[in-house]
């Protein structure tokens, strides 16, 4: 969420930023600008009259005390009519409050300044690319043949029991889910960062705090009787263990990982883009999580970029690193790049990560603060990264790593499954 104070300062060069996104704002800020005017003039109105009742509300002690009953009375009457203004303008206060904190849920974050302008994924940055395409010697099946063809993934079976999106793992399947698991939280603890094995649901205080409520785009599962949302990432538990908390000072660089479960309705897509693996309503995903000063952020943004790059190498995977256009940012970033390792068998990108800074915009919903060196508070920064999203990973493996006997293993998850090869 946008900092109020950041609106006041800055409002024409936020209007400005956010057209990145391919939309213009200026309604929404410019509201929001005469609504928090109205709101400080009310309110320096309220805190004027409560200052003026405090002070005939002393002055009828001292009137009684002196035997001036009847200018007491006059007094308490005086009061009376001060007390019934200021609960008006209390009420008043209290509904611009409203209106403002509605309409700032509204508002995207800005795009930092290198975050190219664009409208969709077509104007999205390729950055890099790393690897070459695989050959076949002979035809090359897609991953969900290769999962019906070695009995490890079964798809129909969690038609029948859930629903399309809900898959079953499988035998080697199952393992080599549970091996490729294992491997990023491994790589994530060597690279500093503390395991959480979060909760399946949130409050709905957890998804305002981290930007996936009011929920727009309907992608999150509801249990409407006790009001718990299916958690779309574990980002949104781990980050929400910081929410209403003040670090005590500037020295602080907080890292976490988790693996979960995660839902998504992912509604309204059709076709082979939603075919076998490619996406799910229910999948697996190790997480990165960090809060950091200010003045790190962008060095833990390299730093979780470079992490998942190590990923896909050690897994022998041709990726490429995208730079995301204003139009195609989540809801709450500033800056975003994009995995996508490519599919030889389907012939197309598959993503497997986002990395995203959101500077304030999380902590400012969360109220996660430090105190800097002046013992003031001051917003931390949040970021959040997968490594990695286990669906197309999977299914890049198994095409990639093909041959006419069967299917290899990467070696480096080799120490975490009894078998080398799928035959």
């Amino acid at each position: 969420m946008l900092e109020i104070t950041r609106i006041r300062a800055e409002k024409d060069a936020l209007i400005e930023g956010l057209k990145k996104r391919g939309v213009d704002f200026s309604n929404q800020l410019n509201q929001i600008s005469t609504l928090d005017e109205s709101w400080r003039s009310k309110k320096t109105e309220m805190e004027t009259i409560q200052s003026e009742s405090n002070k005939v509300s002393k002055e009828i002690g001292k009137l009684m005390g002196s035997g001036k009953k009847e200018e007491a009375e006059v007094a308490k009457k005086q009061t009376a009519e001060l007390k019934k203004k200021e609960q008006s303008l209390k009420d008043e206060v209290i509904e611009l409050e409203a209106k403002i904190q509605e309409l700032l849920y509204e508002v995207p974050n800005v795009p930092l300044e290198i975050v190219p302008a664009g409208k969709s994924e077509e104007d999205n940055i390729t950055i890099e690319e790393v690897g070459q395409k695989v050959k076949f010697s002979g035809e090359a099946l897609p991953h969900w043949e290769l999962a019906k063809k070695y009995d490890l993934i079964d798809f129909e079976l969690g038609v029948k029991v859930t629903g399309a999106g809900f898959p079953f793992y499988k035998g080697k399947g199952a393992k080599l889910q549970r091996a490729l698991i294992n491997f990023f939280l491994a790589e994530a603890e060597k690279a500093g960062y503390t395991e959480y094995i979060p909760p399946l649901m949130v409050n709905e205080a957890s998804g305002i705090g981290t930007g996936q409520l009011p929920d727009k785009e309907g992608q999150m599962y509801h249990a409407t009787k006790d009001n718990l949302y299916l958690i779309p990432t574990s980002e949104v538990p781990l980050t929400n263990i910081y929410r209403d908390t003040i670090l005590p000072d500037e020295n602080f660089s907080i890292k976490m990982t988790g693996y979960t479960p995660n839902f998504r309705r992912e509604a309204g897509s059709y076709g082979s883009d939603v075919r076998g693996l490619n996406r799910l309503h229910q999948f697996d995903k190790v997480e990165l999580v960090r809060i950091e000063h200010p003045n790190n952020s962008q060095k833990a943004l390299e730093e979780m970029v470079n992490h998942v790059k190590g990923l896909l190498e050690k897994l022998g995977l041709q990726y490429r690193i995208l730079r995301l256009c204003g139009g195609d940012l989540g809801f709450t970033s500033a800056i975003t790049y994009d995995f996508e390792v490519y599919s030889a068998a389907q012939e197309k990108w598959l993503e497997v990560s986002s990395v995203s800074l959101f500077e304030t915009f999380q902590a400012n919903r969360l109220k996660l603060r430090f105190k800097n060196d002046k013992k003031k508070t001051q917003l931390c920064h949040t970021l959040n990264g997968s490594a990695l999203a286990l669906p197309r990973i999977l299914a890049a493996l198994l095409e990639n790593y093909q041959t006419p006997e069967g299917i290899e293993i990467p070696e480096v998850l080799e120490d975490y499954l009894n078998f080398k090869e799928i035959k």
